[in-house]
């Protein structure tokens, strides 16, 4: 036990200093709406801490009348790539993705059609888990992205 106590002060200062997130790497919603909510709420589109960004999930969401789910995965794919774009990123930097599904026999065929036309080779990785809700209501899949930052 000694000797951990004589190393643990070494370990500290060979750790890098954490640092607060600044408000330059928090992607909030341009929508007067959406930030609006997301302020309330208390969460941001993105955050860029180091050489990752991380993307609050969005949610695919059809519209009344709307047939199947491609136009939904559409718009939620749509916005994830403007927020990579804000956050100086695109989907060839993207390393992780997670999707969320109420019914996911019913909501993958679809998905992955929608997903292929934004995720190329070679593909990041992805997860995708059957849930029973999401936080809105009327939502059917909900999508997490990880991105990575390259060198400047």
């Amino acid at each position: 036990m000694r000797k951990f106590w004589m190393v643990l002060p070494l370990l500290v200062m060979a750790a890098p200093p954490l640092q607060a997130k600044d408000a330059k790497d928090v992607i909030m919603p341009e929508d007067a709406g959406n930030l609006a909510f997301q302020s309330a709420v208390g969460y941001a589109d993105a955050v860029i801490a180091g050489d990752k960004v991380y993307l609050s999930g969005v949610i695919v969401t059809p519209e009344p009348g709307e047939s199947d789910l491609k136009p939904a995965f559409t718009r939620a794919f749509d916005r994830i790539s403007r927020t990579l774009e804000r956050a100086g990123v695109s989907w060839d930097d993207v390393v992780d993705l997670t999707s969320y599904h109420t019914d996911l026999q019913s909501s993958i065929n679809e998905m992955v059609e929608v997903k292929n036309r934004y995720v190329k080779a070679p593909f990041a990785t992805w997860t995708a888990i059957g849930i029973s809700a999401l936080y809105e209501a009327d939502g059917v899949v909900e999508i997490k992205i990880v991105a990575q930052r390259r060198g400047e």
